[in-house]
């Protein structure tokens, strides 16, 4: 590894790949000498608003050419990036970057008909701060990725003019490696991801993990100079920021973002821009090869896959191999709380263990399972997944009580997943301790959606599970306990949740019961329900 921090990678390989082209956004060809310098302007104007080193910088918008250069540069300029998901409503944003305690805020204009500022207006417009959102006292600028923005909010033409004065060395990027204090051990991220408890938490990642975890992801998966990269999988998650933008930096591949997954989109990249790889979860891969246009597309140059999130069926492998001519399939699985990345297939594993596994521990890590009472299991027995290594995170932010709880004293984090090593080391998840189901690869987490669906007035008790779908994988299925005198349907409470929540979490299925199975300490059996 030649870098020791993410700006350190910005400058090298703008140095190393010079002309060759980094990003493709639609119409706009920029080569890595130029995402160099515009990640470096965003770093001058981030420290030009006052952004100091250790401060949160949310950033809430779709794959795009600006995200990477507003994510780069802010972390260039010493700022600890907290991305959201897309797909949240206002109040879910505001609580996360309550949370954080973000000082700066990047986010889109109108995305897929919604306003964004105005739904965090609603949300965080009202309170006893003096920012651009009273709500959120910390929050002290914010910026529209667009031309246009309301009073308070700085464009993002703006936002850029006011770092001109800013001596580019104090950013890190020109200047001397840690000029502003950025170091390996420095955090550059916090994802947030929910437990069971329902409320997120924020799982701090350094510099060096973030550089040595998606080093050994490019290793492995056999990322090189040239590839051109389809980037479906969206930025706010680590499949998309650290496998797809901090990967290619680090092989001088050509970033196509598309920040909306939609099947013919991605057929004409693919053969337009001749991408050669296409991370992403099966049902993506599933949606391309049954597209029924697909034979009008040239999808020749594809030679990489990488999927998991879910179970990958045999299937799947084989068509990719066979019918589009995908010369590496491989599968993985990682977690947010250990970098985004635990076990990865090798290149010319057999296809059977790339369907029936996410592969072994990756470079300086090992993979443990363990029965209830903490003991390692032989292979082939089934308990928790543990890990520990250079990926396992710092802490969750603001939160040492959860910290100690997911991180034992010698360092092994504690999954909440259930899986089964076999005897060459391969990792296969069976269940999900924190009954965290996977709609079409995002996670989906029942407390926060219990707790949610808890406001609304018709509903006196709770619960939720994932049920087998044919399209997205699983989709969440709501037990529903109505209270006294409610005539509500299950229509209206979907209706209502598709208001109040990222549209992944609404429940599909309502079921309304008299009362919730639990055992004799008030906890609902959940197995109960899904059988």
């Amino acid at each position: 590894m030649e870098w020791h921090s993410i700006p350190e990678l910005v400058r090298w390989s703008a140095e190393e790949f010079g002309e060759t082209e980094a990003v493709v956004d639609g119409r706009v060809r920029v080569s890595y000498r130029e995402l160099g310098d515009r990640v470096e302007r965003a770093a001058a104007a981030c420290v030009a608003a006052g952004l100091r080193v250790g401060d949160r910088v949310g950033i809430w918008a779709p794959n795009s050419l600006e995200w990477i250069v507003a994510a780069l540069g802010a972390v260039s300029a010493g700022g600890v990036l907290v991305p959201l998901n897309t797909r949240f409503k206002g109040g879910e944003a505001a609580d996360v970057l309550r949370r954080s305690g973000a000082r700066l805020l990047f986010v889109t204009g109108t995305f897929l008909g919604t306003s964004y500022v105005a739904s965090l207006r609603r949300a965080a417009g009202g309170g006893a701060g003096e920012g651009p959102l009273p709500g959120l006292p910390e929050l002290a600028e914010a910026v529209v990725l667009a031309e246009d923005a309301p009073t308070g909010f700085w464009t993002w033409k703006e936002f850029l003019a006011g770092g001109e004065g800013e001596s580019a060395g104090t950013t890190g990027i020109t200047g001397t490696t840690g000029t502003r204090g950025i170091t390996g051990s420095s955090p550059s991220d916090i994802i947030y991801t929910s437990g069971t408890t329902g409320s997120p938490k924020g799982a701090v990642i350094t510099h060096e993990q973030t550089l040595r975890g998606y080093d050994a992801w490019s290793e492995l998966a056999g990322l090189r100079e040239g590839d051109r990269y389809l980037i479906v999988n969206p930025f706010f998650h680590t499949f998309g920021y650290k496998a797809g933008v901090i990967a290619c930096l680090t092989r001088g591949a050509t970033m196509i973002p598309q920040p909306v997954f939609d099947v013919t989109t991605a057929l004409a990249n693919i053969a337009a821009e001749r991408v050669t790889v296409l991370p992403g979860p099966p049902t993506l891969h599933q949606s391309l090869l049954d597209h029924p246009a697909r034979a009008s597309y040239d999808l020749s140059s594809l030679r990489l896959v990488v999927t998991g999130a879910a179970v990958v069926p045999l299937r799947l492998v084989e068509r990719l191999r066979d019918e589009l001519g995908v010369a590496t399939v491989l599968t993985a699985y990682g977690l947010s709380e250990a970098s985004g990345i635990v076990t990865m297939c090798r290149r010319g594993d057999a296809p059977e263990v790339i369907a029936t596994t996410s592969g072994r521990a990756i470079p300086g890590t090992e993979v443990r399972v363990v029965d209830t009472v903490g003991r390692t299991l032989p292979s082939g027995r089934p308990g928790e997944v543990l890990v520990r290594g250079f990926n396992v995170m710092r802490e969750y932010y603001g939160d040492d009580r959860a910290t100690r709880e997911a991180v034992t004293p010698d360092g092994w984090l504690r999954t909440g997943d259930v899986g089964v090593l076999d005897e060459a080391g391969n990792l296969r998840i069976t269940d999900r301790i924190k009954d965290m189901f996977i709609v079409g690869g995002f996670n989906a987490y029942p407390a926060e959606i219990e707790q949610l669906l808890g406001l609304h007035p018709a509903v006196a008790d709770v619960a939720v599970v994932g049920i087998p779908d044919v399209r997205l994988g699983e989709v969440g299925k709501a037990y529903v306990v109505r209270r006294a005198g409610s005539v509500a349907t299950g229509d209206d409470l979907i209706a209502w949740a598709r208001r109040e929540m990222a549209n992944y979490k609404v429940p599909r299925v309502v079921e309304f019961v008299g009362e919730l199975p639990r055992n004799a300490s008030g906890k609902v059996v959940k197995g109960q329900l899904r059988s």
